[in-house]
């Protein structure tokens, strides 16, 4: 999932986040309801946000559903454009540079 970090919060791209669907897949539904339990801002057609106090959290999910083997890497792998200068260490297991 592209992300990127803005004056402490994490965006991730909401053209890369899960979909809700109903009679879908048990494991997809379950991480899209993960994710959004969690998010600060969580809007249909908007990039959600996520606090610095919620990232540990939010690396030890995207590792579990990715350990998990149901869904690919580059849906449970946070992927920082080059110009991020860093990623922060709590995210660090989970992320990538695109």
């Amino acid at each position: 999932m592209r992300a990127r970090i803005e004056n402490q919060v994490l965006f991730l791209c909401h053209e890369d986040l899960p979909e809700f669907k109903k009679g879908g897949s048990v494991v997809r539904n379950s991480y899209f309801w993960a994710l959004r339990s969690i998010a600060g801002r969580a809007s249909r057609y908007r990039d959600w946000e996520y606090e610095p106090e919620v990232w540990p959290a939010l690396s030890r999910m995207l590792l579990s559903f990715a350990e998990s083997g149901y869904l690919g890497y580059r849906e449970t792998l946070l992927e920082f454009p080059q110009s991020q200068e860093q990623i922060p260490e709590a995210l660090r297991n989970a992320s990538t540079w695109e």
